[in-house]
């Protein structure tokens, strides 16, 4: 049990941001798999994945530097199968 009124709150909080974040990354990862699966990836659906990650740092989903090393290993994998 939450000794402050602020532990209260965090307690409260915590349940959804953390359900707000597994969707974020679920979705990412989703949106990946999708891309990654097809023979040639197509210029939208790296878009897609890029946007989806931008997202989820943007809103606290993912750290900002995690964000940017998820993007600069997508783009690695799509240049070395070009």
């Amino acid at each position: 049990m939450a000794n402050t009124k602020s532990a209260a709150k965090r307690a409260r909080q915590a349940p959804r941001r953390s359900l707000r974040n597994r969707s974020a990354l679920s979705r990412i990862r989703t949106i990946q798999k999708q891309a990654l699966a097809s023979a040639k990836p197509e210029a939208n659906q790296i878009r897609a994945v890029i946007s989806a990650i931008d997202k989820a740092a943007k809103h606290g989903g993912i750290h900002r530097n995690a964000a940017n090393r998820r993007k600069a290993r997508l783009n690695r994998t799509l240049a070395a199968a070009k």
